[in-house]
């Protein structure tokens, strides 16, 4: 059995197999959650085009310096880039995770998105 050098090489191997299946279109973008060890960044991404529609993060000026856990921020981001989606008139999107699991942080940015209105 094939053993990966590290975590990250584990989850970047899994995101590249997820990508395979994966892609955001003109009617239907990709939003992909990126998740650091301090910070969380979305953005929704049309690949037909390669062009970023929103984003949003914890390391804006907007955001930064506000006490809170990092799961609460991760739901403020969710929100917020939810919102700029909208105004860029994008509605349905494809949820991409980047090979991290469906919980904590990336679970609670996904809920505050659908809350906020994205479809996925």
């Amino acid at each position: 059995m094939t053993q990966v050098a590290s975590r990250g090489a584990a989850r970047r191997k899994r995101h590249t197999r997820i990508r395979l299946h994966l892609a955001g279109s003109g009617e239907r973008p990709r939003l992909a959650v990126f998740r650091s060890l301090n910070h969380i960044y979305a953005q929704v991404i049309d690949d037909a085009s390669g062009r970023t529609l929103a984003a949003a993060s914890t390391v804006e000026k907007e955001r930064k310096g506000a006490p809170s856990t990092k799961t609460e921020e991760a739901a403020v981001v969710g929100r917020l880039v939810a919102e700029r989606a909208k105004a860029a008139g994008v509605e349905r999107v494809v949820f991409d995770r980047a090979g991290f699991r469906y919980h904590g942080r990336i679970k609670s940015l996904a809920d505050a998105a659908r809350e906020a209105g994205l479809d996925f």
